[in-house]
């Protein structure tokens, strides 16, 4: 994993290094949130509340946030591995200044998570410091941005994982989608995506011939088809 180079591919996907990837931005327009959401456990009650609820803490960057689920320990392995996740760009800010996980530490007592999930996320944060002193002696959170990496780029990219590794991947996916849902339900990933809700566009000309070609329909079989019915 290069010095910049962002994890948010989705769980499923191919992961074969940064040349290949999309990036997460585009990633997440493509995937969309509520297949997360399920795959999650969440549903939409529940994202609301979270999302109101980050909406209202302190805006500054340093207000003091005492989380609710998670211990002051692994408070700090969260936060390291979100911005892991989704770093901050010349776009926008990071998933801990989205505050995502503020969100996550909300949803993670919310009625709609089960007592597995909890059970997944705790079990995969002790998984991560277990693996940092196996290798490098020293927690996660201990650890250099290089060792960090190393353990990353095991766990990341599942058609590349070993089987050895199968249980920090099955909770990096998770983590990883938490992360994810969390910063595009804020307003930092609202502005990130340049989402206009339901605006008019003036200037839509339609879908390009190249992909209309591609997936082998036309607008004139459309307005043929439409011009059939309706003189049926």
């Amino acid at each position: 994993m290069s010095e910049h180079e962002d994890i948010t591919g989705d769980a499923a996907g191919e992961g074969h290094g940064a040349p290949e990837l999309p990036g997460r931005r585009d990633a997440i327009r493509v995937i969309g949130l509520a297949p997360i959401f399920a795959a999650l456990g969440w549903d939409t009650a529940g994202v609301e509340r979270a999302t109101r609820f980050v909406a209202e803490l302190p805006a500054a960057a340093d207000a003091a946030y005492v989380p609710k689920f998670f211990t002051a320990r692994e408070w700090r392995t969260v936060r390291m591995l979100a911005d892991y996740v989704i770093p901050r760009d010349d776009r926008s800010g990071s998933a801990t200044d989205a505050k995502a996980p503020e969100f996550v530490d909300f949803m993670m007592l919310d009625e709609t998570t089960g007592d597995n999930g909890r059970l997944a996320m705790r079990g995969g944060l002790a998984w991560l410091d277990t693996e940092s002193r196996h290798r490098f002696g020293t927690s996660f959170v201990g650890a250099t941005d290089a060792q960090h990496r190393l353990i990353l780029d095991d766990i990341a990219w599942p058609k590349k994982a070993t089987p050895a590794m199968s249980t920090g991947v099955a909770f990096f996916n998770r983590f990883r989608d938490s992360i994810a849902s969390a910063f595009y339900s804020s307003a930092m990933g609202w502005k990130d995506l340049q989402y206009v809700g339901n605006t008019f566009n003036p200037n839509w000309n339609g879908c390009p011939e190249a992909a209309t070609s591609k997936l082998g329909v036309s607008y004139a079989e459309y307005d043929a088809a439409l011009a059939a019915q309706r003189g049926s």
